[in-house]
């Protein structure tokens, strides 16, 4: 039988009948606030799951690769939706489209590095609907956003029964499809430090067709000195392992080098090396799959040292 709503539009109840659609029945519940959802969860148990933008979750649930007895969707809760500029970081609201994210002027000025990693999401169907938190907080490993929050060391807040606390980039990503956040907890939104001085960003990844998951990718921001020498570097990869990977020791070699006598072909084999495990598959053996990642960390880090010095 179709889904209800509940007259006070904070919570919705429903069974979904598998001779309707493909997932298992479940319930619906439809809250219109944080501390609502977060009520709903921890009341729940580990039987709910949280519906941001959908466009992980649904083929999920339509291919039976993932039941929950209840679905809690957060995308009627205003508070979680916005992108401002705090402290000298852009703050993003967890239920941002990622449409909106992609167009924000205050993006693409203080975070472009976010911003170059949009387009390369899905479609533009899949970027109207899906969230940026529902992308972090699914947390797959092949994903643009992770690498992105990684390499930028962003800061999580994260809302559970106990009250609110701050997760790092780093601490965030727990593995494949993990994160750091317990059941009962709900992402509410992302601090992004603005870089400031001549600075460059950029992504590169290989995937099979545009809007397809990368086989490897890799996110790279650059700051150069006034003497073309690398003040900080970040480089993060993506779609190599069970989860998104910074590059420290590849980074530490760069820092304090003259750009002009940087091998990159070597940075990206150093990058590569730094991964505790790289996963082969039938599409893509492992071999092929580090070539290609040293490919795509010297591309990227090529292209944000240039735009670093065009300025």
């Amino acid at each position: 039988m179709p889904a209800t709503v509940a007259e006070n539009g904070t919570q919705c109840h429903g069974v979904v009948d598998i001779a309707t659609v493909k997932p298992s029945p479940f319930e619906y519940h439809r809250p219109t606030t944080t501390h609502d959802a977060v009520r709903l969860l921890s009341d729940l148990g580990d039987g709910a799951k949280v519906l941001a933008g959908g466009q992980s979750l649904v083929p999920m649930l339509s291919l039976r690769l993932a039941v929950f007895d209840h679905l809690v969707d957060i995308t009627r809760i205003a508070e979680l939706r916005g992108i401002d500029r705090r402290n000298g970081s852009v703050w993003v609201g967890a239920g941002t489209t990622q449409r909106a994210v992609g167009a924000s002027q205050l993006i693409v000025a203080g975070v472009p590095l976010l911003a170059k990693a949009t387009p390369l999401i899905g479609h533009f169907q899949i970027r109207n609907r899906g969230t940026i938190g529902g992308s972090l907080a699914h947390a797959d490993a092949a994903a643009e956003y992770p690498a992105v929050a990684l390499a930028l060391d962003a800061s999580f807040e994260v809302l559970g029964p106990g009250g609110a606390r701050t997760v790092a980039a780093s601490e965030f990503f727990a593995g494949f499809w993990d994160t750091a956040m317990s059941d009962d907890e709900l992402l509410t939104g992302i601090r992004f430090p603005v870089w400031s001085g001549r600075c460059g960003f950029a992504v590169n990844e290989v995937a099979r067709r545009h809007g397809d998951f990368a086989m490897a990718g890799a996110v790279v921001a650059v700051e150069l000195d006034t003497n073309d020498r690398v003040r900080r570097c970040a480089i993060a990869m993506f779609g190599m392992g069970p989860a998104a990977r910074r590059a420290h020791a590849a980074e530490s070699e760069l820092v304090g080098s003259q750009v002009d006598s940087i091998d990159l072909e070597e940075i990206g084999r150093s990058a590569v090396r730094e991964l505790d495990a790289v996963v082969g598959d039938a599409h893509v053996p492992e071999e092929y799959r580090r070539r290609i990642g040293a490919v795509v960390v010297e591309r990227a880090l090529r292209e944000a040292v240039q735009e670093a010095r065009d300025g």
